[in-house]
C-alpha cells in the first residue's frame, strides 16, 4: 500500500495547477510573450476572467504584465518569468509522475 502522505499529487502547486493558469503558463512558455486578445481568444476567456488569472500569476511573480501601445491602441502583454518556467516545469514533472504511476498500475507503457 502507498503511503498517502508521500503521494506525488500532494506536490501539485495550487498557484499553477488551476486549469486556466496552467494553460496560460504553458502558452506563455511556448510563445515567450503574448498579448491579451491572443490569450483571450486562444483560451476562450472573458476579459475579466483572463485579467484576474494573469493578475494572480503576476502577484506570485510567475508572469510579468507589460502595458503599452501599438500605434494608438493600448495593448497588454504577458510573459512568463524565470520563476514561472521553474514552477511550470515542476508541475509538469509531478503530472508526468502521476501519469506514469497511473499507467504502471494498468500494465500500460508511456
Amino acid at each position: 500500500m502507498v503511503d498517502p502522505a508521500s503521494h506525488p499529487a500532494l506536490e501539485l502547486d495550487e498557484r499553477v495547477h488551476q486549469k486556466t493558469r496552467l494553460a496560460l503558463l504553458t502558452v506563455l512558455d511556448e510563445a515567450g510573450r503574448a498579448d491579451f486578445p491572443y490569450l483571450k481568444k486562444l483560451l476562450g476567456l472573458t476579459d475579466g476572467n483572463l485579467g484576474r488569472h494573469l493578475e494572480a500569476l503576476a502577484e506570485q511573480s510567475l508572469v510579468e504584465i507589460q502595458k503599452g501601445h501599438e500605434g494608438r491602441r493600448p495593448r497588454t502583454w504577458a510573459a512568463i518569468t524565470p520563476q514561472g518556467r521553474t514552477a511550470l516545469a515542476a508541475e509538469m514533472n509531478v503530472l508526468a509522475e502521476l501519469v506514469q504511476r497511473f499507467r504502471s498500475t494498468r500494465g500500460e507503457h508511456p
